[in-house]
């Protein structure tokens, strides 16, 4: 019998990724389109849905055709999706009612800011595990209701439907105006602020909270089951899987027992630490969240610290001073110093995440002297990852019973050496890097696997697991604290820094 295979549809914030793989959990191939980035006014950052849905249509035979395979040769196909970016769609034609809203958009803070005056903090803490902020979902969704014409009252009719991208995605794969599925999965709708994180359901208060018409609602499943068959173009694949990119990649790197823990370095940076079966609340400005639920099984949860911008400044680096060609430059350019010059850069540019939740921050550069040079910067913008996950990891070994011994990470910025030994330096634990790098595809394709009978149980994915690379702390005790008080200082110097826009004088013409 000819040997079958695993798809993963990875949609992440920057492109839409298709990854075959085997029974050993290796990649067979992969095909790749990215998406344009959209920035209509200082804070806001849209995506076009149906440039997604397309490019998915395209490199889904591109992928197939490399590998010299067809549909027939699929067990299942699994999803992992930029999280609480938000669509809305009209359900008769499938058209999108404006561009997606991103994870990274700040245009909900004035909404937000009034949640945090009102009773709705602790009320959003409690149910579902998560502080008012411009990241989740639920305020997206109101602003579109309130600013895009008509729209709220044909979501009251029934006529709207929304969905974070994976929800999209397999509305579409499944026959979109023609009988498409309205589903999530419990670690996406963990991201709306919508969900009560304890059972799993669409919660009434939360739902009246943000004024948000339950007719738009997806149903909400388990990560892991058969939801149906694809239409094309995976025309007959069970489609058996669906994850939060990050959730994914906690799936990915096998992290099944309580204590374990991952970082995946892309856009932004995003570390979770598994809780088991609780729903740990947090007390240090982590969020809690569900980190996936295999069929009837119960949920199993995680701690999560979000970092808003991790390699979005190396692209920011690239692209908007154009001090590298490419993002692997950045590493030979701060090899080119010993240490920063002092120079700190806080990359705040859609506020601050975990732990501080500060969407007033905004980005500074801090300690300039004529002594820096570009050599100095390149180093400032890869340390700032590391003092931001170590900022995490400070909050995470407060919440949790033990402190972390161990961190594996993951995603693109893992390449670069000097980064990760800075990470293991700050940390002062080791940081390991598995065989394969794209975990996140990995898990929605382990996930689905695992749905599908394609693999038989969680030990035999600990067993594909093996270590590619591992960096040990070596940094003077002394050194990493003075390092990390110039850290905190100079984050203290983004605070505060967003205002009400001044009102202009009309001029008096002539």
């Amino acid at each position: 019998m000819p040997e079958r295979y695993v798809m993963s549809i990875d949609q992440g914030t920057n492109s839409t990724r298709c990854i075959v793989f085997d029974q050993r959990g290796r990649m067979v191939t992969v095909a790749q389109r990215e998406h344009r980035q959209h920035f209509p006014r200082p804070g806001w950052v849209e995506h076009d849905a149906l440039e997604i849905w397309q490019n998915l249509k395209r490199i889904v035979p591109e992928a197939l055709s490399a590998a010299g395979l067809d549909t027939g040769r699929i067990a299942a196909v699994g999803i992992a999706n930029q999280r609480e970016t938000t669509v809305l769609w009209d359900r008769r034609t499938g058209i999108p009612v404006a561009r997606a809203v991103v994870w990274q958009d700040t245009r909900t803070a004035p909404l937000v800011e009034e949640l945090r005056r009102g009773p709705g903090e602790d009320v959003l803490r409690d149910r579902c595990g998560l502080p008012p902020s411009t990241y989740f979902a639920a305020p997206k969704i109101r602003w579109l209701l309130d600013h895009v014409k008509g729209l709220e009252q044909r979501a009251r009719n029934g006529d709207i439907l929304f969905g974070t991208v994976e929800t999209w995605l397999v509305w579409n794969l499944t026959g979109g105006p023609d009988g498409g599925l309205h589903l999530t999965d419990a670690t996406n709708a963990a991201r709306t602020m919508l969900m009560d994180i304890r059972t799993l359901t669409w919660d009434d208060g939360l739902l009246d909270l943000f004024g948000v018409p339950r007719a738009i609602l997806p149903e909400i499943r388990s990560s892991a089951e058969i939801y149906g068959e694809a239409g094309a173009p995976l025309t007959g694949v069970p489609l058996a899987a669906a994850l939060g990119d990050q959730q994914a990649a906690l799936f990915g790197q096998t992290c099944f027992s309580p204590g374990d823990a991952k970082c995946t370095y892309g856009t932004g940076g995003f570390l979770l630490l598994n809780t088991g079966t609780e729903a740990v609340r947090s007390r240090h400005g982590l969020l809690t969240t569900v980190a996936y639920r295999i069929g009837d099984a119960p949920p199993a949860y995680a701690l999560e610290g979000s970092i808003a911008v991790t390699g979005a400044l190396v692209q920011w680096f690239r692209d908007r001073l154009g001090l590298i060609g490419s993002a692997a430059e950045i590493e030979t350019l701060a090899r080119t110093v010993d240490d920063n010059g002092g120079c700190y850069i806080v990359p705040a540019f859609s506020g601050l995440f975990a732990p501080r939740w500060r969407d007033d921050a905004r980005g500074v550069v801090v300690g300039l002297t004529s002594y820096i040079t570009a050599g100095h910067l390149a180093r400032a913008v890869l340390e700032a990852t590391g003092w931001q996950t170590r900022e995490v990891v400070d909050a995470m070994n407060a919440d949790a019973a033990v402190a972390l011994g161990e961190l594996k990470v993951d995603g693109g910025m893992t390449s670069d050496n000097l980064l990760m030994q800075f990470v293991a330096d700050v940390l002062d634990v080791p940081v390991v890097r598995p065989m394969v790098a794209e975990t996140v595809s990995l898990g929605a394709a382990y996930a689905a696997g695992l749905a599908a009978g394609y693999w038989p149980d969680l030990e035999v994915l600990r067993h594909n697991w093996h270590r590619a690379a591992q960096w040990l702390p070596d940094m003077d005790p002394d050194d990493r604290a003075w390092e990390y008080e110039n850290w905190q200082r100079a984050v203290e110097r983004s605070l505060d820094w967003v205002r009400p826009p001044r009102k202009r004088k009309r001029g008096s013409g002539g």
